[in-house]
């Protein structure tokens, strides 16, 4: 900081009430906002000497002056801070980027013959809107099902007034043709009121309303109006079962982030009235140190409380929120978003049963988008790129190799070789090696042969020799692949090391380039280090994997004995409920939990060492 920045009289003048900074670069611009229950703590707390986390570092070098907004409450703080960020769009803030407004489905109500449709924007028409809904693709779904279940109409005001005869809708069984006079007002009115009840989550109610009208045009001896009320039923009750993950627990969303290689993904399962509506991945923009929690809050804060594109109304917030990580400001943000909604607002992280299932869901969806946005090609082109500026190499790699090891105190020792190339993971050309015939936990021994392995071959014409060589270790492993490629003749490999750093944590990798003494370390943001991260982390997934399958064949005994928690007495408790390994291996994780004195936890132990991922 400049000098002309005085903190110690900026920070004695500070009010302890409730409000928002924003902290400027020398330019003026903002590089963040902050909001405070109490100013003069919070904005203290970044001149402490030590204890900064590496971004809050980077921040406070680049900061040339705080200017304060002081609010009566904190939940005016709350919203003030979502404004600005919205407006000024800081560098170091988390940043939502969503600019479209929710769609849901609209049902007119000041008409005779009302009109099911899609709506985005605005809710400033007469009628009733349900959602919102994650996705258009989520609302044209469920309109579809409507057709099939309740023939209420979906066309424009224009086109209704002017039909003559009936349209092909109704010829294909998906509308009653109220435009040409073949329904009445009360039967149509009837199907309204069941696509209410179902939109609302009661399918139950629907179902006996239909049942009842079965019966009574039964009696009335109506037998091809009772048959119509029979294949209602029959599809609402086949839809509850098929197209929707049922809930009791009402109205919630349920809220996951997932962070690998300086991104990050937040999952969002929408549930309203019981039904799973759907859900969507978003990839909020942030600095690389930005802890899971963090984005969370951030995400809560702007996913519900900015307006939809165009002004138009916030997303209506529900009554619970699940996360999958505890939230500091979670009783903050409960109360303001319980004022915006008008009822209150609870966030939970620590949950049980069926909520803990949906919030598992939520979290591996989270995880599997965020692999597929990271292999994405516009990702990793620019990722690529960034490596090649970051190495000084003349052209852009378009083959990478990644080595690692893994044993458990040098038993059943494997190394894993993992290929990546312009289009990402390449897991044809991955390879496992059983390294035999050297000192048991020796991690030098085992990966020079895992590259005398490999790059033997590769002289004898199979494969390609790859633009960069990873090795996950440091100096010592790092000569070991320097021996290995001048004793085969193979130049022109840049070839580097991965190094954990002092306090072992992802974005403080030192990088050991071959010929050079001393590591070389790039910024935590930078997309060439995700990249190597990335490729680095493949390598010991695919390496603990087989490592742990050869450790099970070589003690030739059941994978179920090297499971922590699971004795003799469940085992066999297991192997009857599913009978034996094969059936085990097959039942997922809610399955096993049903087994007496298997836990969730002990359950995700058990799926997860039987479900080693495989390339």
């Amino acid at each position: 900081m400049t000098e002309s920045f005085d903190k110690k009289t900026f920070l004695a003048s500070l009010t302890n009430r409730p409000g928002v900074y924003r902290m400027h670069a020398e330019d003026d611009t903002i590089l963040y906002v902050g909001k405070a229950r109490n100013l003069k703590k919070r904005v203290a707390s970044y001149f402490r000497g030590s204890g900064l986390a590496p971004k809050t570092r980077a921040l406070m070098q680049q900061m040339r002056n705080i200017t304060i907004t002081v609010t009566n409450t904190e939940s005016e703080a709350l919203i003030l801070e979502n404004n600005l960020i919205k407006e000024f769009r800081p560098r170091y803030n988390i940043l939502l980027r969503d600019d479209k407004s929710y769609p849901y489905i609209y049902l007119s109500t000041d008409q005779d013959f009302p009109r099911l449709g899609f709506h985005r924007g605005g809710r400033r028409g007469k009628g009733r809107y349900f959602g919102p809904y994650p996705s258009a693709g989520a609302v044209r779904d469920t309109l579809s099902l409507l057709q099939k279940l309740f023939p209420v109409r979906q066309c424009e005001d224009s086109y209704f007034r002017n039909r003559s005869r009936p349209c092909l809708q109704y010829q294909i069984k998906r509308c009653s043709a109220p435009c040409v006079g073949f329904i009445d007002k009360d039967e149509y009115a009837e199907d309204v009121r069941n696509t209410i009840l179902f939109l609302e989550g009661r399918d139950d109610a629907v179902i006996e309303r239909l049942v009842e009208r079965m019966e009574e045009a039964a009696a009335r001896l109506d037998f091809e109006r009772a048959t119509v009320y029979r294949d209602q039923i029959g599809r609402l009750r086949a839809l509850s079962e098929k197209q929707y993950i049922s809930t009791d627990a009402g109205d919630l969303d349920i809220i996951a982030c997932s962070t690998a290689s300086g991104s990050s993904c937040v999952q969002v399962f929408t549930v309203r009235g019981g039904h799973h509506l759907g859900n969507r991945a978003y990839f909020p923009k942030h600095t690389a140190e930005s802890e899971d929690a963090e984005i969370i809050a951030a995400f809560i804060t702007q996913y519900y409380l900015n307006e939809g594109q165009g002004g138009g109304s916030r997303r209506p917030i529900p009554t619970q929120i699940l996360v999958n990580h505890a939230l500091d400001e979670a009783d903050w943000l409960q109360t303001v978003l319980g004022e915006q909604a008008g009822h209150k607002v609870s966030i939970h992280a620590r949950v049980r049963g069926e909520r803990a299932r949906w919030l598992a869901m939520a979290t591996q969806n989270a995880e599997h988008a965020l692999q597929q946005h990271l292999s994405s090609k516009s990702s990793l082109t620019a990722r690529f790129e960034a490596l090649q500026d970051a190495l000084g190499l003349e052209a852009v790699p378009q083959r990478m190799e990644c080595f690692d090891i893994s044993h458990t105190m040098g038993e059943a020792t494997v190394a894993s070789c993992v290929v990546f190339d312009s289009e990402g993971p390449n897991k044809s050309d991955y390879r496992r090696y059983n390294i035999e015939g050297i000192t048991p936990g020796d991690d030098f021994a085992a990966m020079k042969q895992a590259l005398l392995r490999r790059y033997t071959k590769l002289k004898e014409g199979e494969g390609r020799v790859p633009d960069i060589l990873f090795i996950d270790g440091g100096k010592g492993q790092l000569r070991q692949a320097g021996e290995v490629l001048a004793e085969l003749q193979i130049p022109d490999i840049t070839v580097i090391g991965i190094a954990k750093g002092p306090e072992r944590k992802p974005g403080e990798e030192d990088l050991f380039l071959l010929g050079h003494s001393t590591p070389f370390i790039l910024p935590a943001d930078s997309r060439a280090l995700h990249l190597i991260q990335q490729i680095r982390d493949e390598a010991h997934r695919f390496a603990i994997t087989g490592h742990r399958q050869r450790r099970a064949r070589t003690r030739k005994r059941s994978v179920l004995e090297d499971i922590k928690g699971l004795g003799p007495k469940r085992r066999q408790q297991l192997l009857k409920q599913f009978g034996g390994l094969q059936g085990v291996n097959r039942a997922g994780k809610e399955d096993l939990v049903r087994v007496e004195g298997i836990s969730p936890a002990l359950a995700e132990r058990i799926y997860d060492v039987l479900h080693g991922d495989n390339p």
